[in-house]
């Protein structure tokens, strides 16, 4: 499977929530690598790169409604972007 990079900018209520640390156990989980970071105009920037399918995965998660996971927040739109990876190390909140 290809490995790839995904930047996604995240809509809705979704800073002060514990989203970005949410974000983060999900991608750990998926053995992803990036961040999760809180934009100045209240959405949130998540690039994660590793397999295409556990990209797909996260972003999925990301978009779900209701959540079954108990992701805090609530989310009206994910705008994802793909391209090359980066080499990212880990998987940080910033």
């Amino acid at each position: 499977m290809a490995t790839i990079r995904m930047t996604a900018f995240v809509h809705g209520h979704v800073q002060g929530v514990g989203f970005r640390w949410w974000t983060r156990c999900r991608a750990l989980e998926l053995g992803l690598q990036g961040y999760a970071k809180n934009l100045v105009d209240g959405r949130v920037e998540v690039v994660a790169e590793g397999d295409e399918g556990d990209v797909d995965t996260l972003k999925r998660l990301l978009e779900e409604q209701p959540s079954s996971t108990q992701r805090p927040g609530h989310v009206d739109i994910v705008v994802a972007q793909y391209g090359e990876p980066r080499g990212a190390e880990g998987f940080h909140e910033r």
